[in-house]
C-alpha cells in the first residue's frame, strides 16, 4: 500500500470533535474527558493499523461503521478497576502474585468502620489528648506473646513490610557498625531484594562468617569486634539447604550475644502465631519459640502465616523495641489507619482463639475428606452439564440418528495431590490434598487453562504433565458453583 492511499485511507476518519458530537449520551452519562480519551484511543489504534497496512479500504470502511461500539467497549475498560478478584485454584495458600493471605471477614468488617469515618488513630479518648498509632496493634500482641517464660515485657511496632522491618531494625541497632551473619542465610527474597543490598541501605556492614552450608558458634565468636553492633539470624524461608549442613541452634546464639553484650535478631520472614505443628508443617520457627529462645527482637510478615494485611511486625524487648519507634526511619515506614484495623481485627481472632476465621489457617485445617467431596460435587455438576448439552444436541438432529454430533467433551477425575503453603514460608513442607484433574481430546491444557484464566472472574490454575489441575484448598467454599460453571463455560467457546 503506497503513501498516498494510506493517506486517503487516514483522511477518512472521523475527528473526536466529530465522534464527540456522535455519542454525546455516553459524554452526558460518562463526562466529556473520559469519553473523549477512548475515542482518541481507538483511532490511534486504527490509524497504527492504516500506517502499517494492516487495514484496506473495506477493513477502513468496517472500523469507521464500528467505531462507536469500540469506543464504547475502550470506556469500559478504561473505567473498570484493574486490581479484582480471582479465584486461587493453585493450591498454593499464600500465593505471592494472588495477594498472599486473604483477609478475615471481621478483620474487613472493621476495615470498613474506621476507614469510612473518622477513628482515635492518634487520639487518647481518655485524656483528650494526642496518642501513638502503635498501640492499637502493641496491646493485642502483647496479650499473645507476653508470658511467664519470658523474663520481659514484649511491645510490637509495625512498618508496611518485612524488609521494611529488617531495614528499620539494623539502621537503628547498627547504623556505622558490624551485623554478622552466616553466609548460608544471605537470602534472596522475592523481587530481587537481598539481605546484603537490604543491610548496605541501612547504614549497617555487613559481615560474613562460616560456609553456605556449614557454620558454627565458633565462627561468630571470632568475628566479634568492637565494632559488632548486632547478630542476625535469618530464617531460610524459601529455601533448603540439605546434606552436610551445621547451624548453630538459636540459643547458642543468644547466649553468645548475651555474653558479649551484643543483641541479637532473627528475621522470620513469615512468622507464625499457631502451631503449624499440629497439622504436620514442621521447620518453620513461630515468634513465640524465637521470643523464648532469647532473641531480642524478631522480624515477620503481617500477610503471610499470620494471615493479616500487608505488614512488617517487630516484636521483641521493649527496651530495644523503643530504639526503632524513636528511630525516624519508623514514621517513614508506618502503616495507615486500614493496616491496623485490619490488624486488629486479625489478632483479635487468635486472641478468641477462632482459627477457622482467620481465611489462612481455615485453608490450612481442611482436610482430605471435605476436598475431596466438594471435589466430587463439583465433576458431578460439570458431569449434569455435559449430559444436557449432549441431549440438547440430539433434540436438534430429530430423528436423524445418522447425523453427526461434535461435542467438545472434558474429562474429570479426582486425583491424590499436595498444596503448598507459599509466601516464601516452609519451603519442603507440603499438606495432602485431592485435584480435580481435567483432560480433554479437543483442547491442551494450556488452552484449558486460559479459558479459566479469562473466566468472570478469573480463575487460577496449575498446569502438568498435560493436565490442568484444580486443588479446592484454595478454592474458597462459596466459590465452588463459581468454578464448575466456569468448567462447564469451557465448552461453549
Amino acid at each position: 500500500m503506497n503513501v498516498t492511499v494510506k493517506s486517503e485511507l487516514l483522511r477518512r476518519l472521523p475527528s473526536v470533535d466529530e465522534l464527540l458530537r456522535d455519542l454525546a449520551a455516553l459524554v452526558e452519562s460518562q463526562g466529556h474527558a473520559p469519553v473523549a480519551n477512548a475515542a482518541r484511543t481507538v483511532l490511534h489504534r486504527v490509524r497504527d493499523e492504516i500506517t502499517t497496512g494492516t487495514l484496506d479500504k473495506a477493513g477502513v470502511d468496517l472500523a469507521v461503521n464500528g467505531i462507536g461500539a469500540a469506543i464504547e467497549r475502550e470506556l469500559q475498560r478504561a473505567l473498570s478497576f484493574s486490581l479484582r478478584p480471582v479465584i486461587n485454584a493453585t493450591g498454593v495458600i499464600l500465593h505471592t502474585n494472588l495477594g498472599r493471605a486473604p483477609i478475615a471477614d471481621s478483620a474487613l468488617a472493621h476495615v470498613s468502620e474506621v476507614g469510612g469515618g473518622y477513628s482515635n488513630l492518634e487520639f487518647d479518648i481518655a485524656t483528650g489528648e494526642r496518642g501513638r498509632r502503635d498501640v492499637h496493634a502493641d496491646r493485642l500482641f502483647a496479650a499473645l506473646l507476653n508470658s511467664d517464660k519470658l523474663d520481659y515485657e514484649v511491645s510490637t511496632i509495625v512498618v508496611n513490610n518485612n524488609a521494611a522491618a529488617v531495614l528499620l531494625a539494623l539502621n537503628a541497632l547498627a547504623e556505622g557498625g558490624e551485623v554478622i551473619v552466616s553466609r548460608g542465610e544471605l537470602v534472596e527474597i522475592g523481587g530481587s531484594f537481598r539481605i546484603p543490598e537490604v543491610m548496605a541501605k541501612s547504614g549497617a556492614v555487613l559481615r560474613e562468617v562460616g560456609t553456605t552450608n556449614r557454620t558454627r558458634i565458633a565462627d561468630y565468636e571470632r568475628a566479634i569486634t568492637e565494632r559488632t553492633r548486632l547478630l542476625l539470624r535469618v530464617h531460610r524461608s524459601n529455601f533448603e539447604i540439605v546434606g552436610f549442613t551445621e547451624q548453630p541452634s538459636l540459643e547458642s546464639l543468644v547466649q553468645l550475644g548475651h555474653r558479649c553484650g551484643i543483641p541479637v535478631a532473627e528475621d522470620l520472614g513469615s512468622g507464625a502465631l499457631f502451631d503449624l505443628q499440629t497439622l504436620g508443617v514442621h521447620g518453620e520457627p513461630d515468634v513465640m519459640a524465637s521470643l523464648r529462645a532469647g532473641v531480642d527482637i524478631v522480624t515477620y510478615s503481617g500477610d503471610k502465616l499470620l494471615g493479616g494485611p500487608q505488614a512488617g511486625l517487630i516484636s521483641g524487648r521493649s527496651d530495644i523495641v523503643v530504639k526503632l519507634r524513636e528511630n525516624p526511619l519508623f514514621r517513614a515506614l508506618r502503616v495507615d489507619k486500614l493496616t491496623y484495623s485490619a490488624l486488629e481485627g486479625t489478632l483479635l481472632a487468635y486472641i478468641k482463639q477462632d482459627y477457622d476465621s482467620v481465611p489462612a489457617l481455615r485453608i490450612m485445617r481442611l482436610t482430605i475428606k471435605e476436598i475431596e467431596s466438594r471435589a466430587h460435587s463439583v465433576i458431578a455438576r460439570v458431569a449434569e452439564a455435559q449430559l444436557r448439552r449432549l441431549q440438547n444436541a440430539c433434540k436438534k438432529n430429530g430423528d436423524d440418528t445418522q447425523a453427526p454430533i461434535s461435542l467438545k467433551q472434558l474429562t474429570l477425575r479426582v486425583v491424590d495431590g499436595e498444596s503448598v503453603l507459599g509466601g516464601g514460608a516452609a519451603p519442603g513442607a507440603t499438606l495432602p490434598t485431592k485435584l480435580i484433574a481435567i483432560t480433554s481430546d479437543d483442547l491442551g491444557a494450556d488452552e484449558i487453562s486460559r479459558r479459566l484464566r479469562t473466566h468472570d472472574p478469573a480463575i487460577v490454575a496449575r498446569v502438568e504433565e498435560g493436565r490442568v489441575l484444580i486443588d479446592l484448598r484454595t478454592v474458597l467454599p462459596d466459590q465452588d458453583q463459581t468454578v464448575s460453571r466456569a468448567v462447564c463455560a469451557i465448552m461453549d467457546f
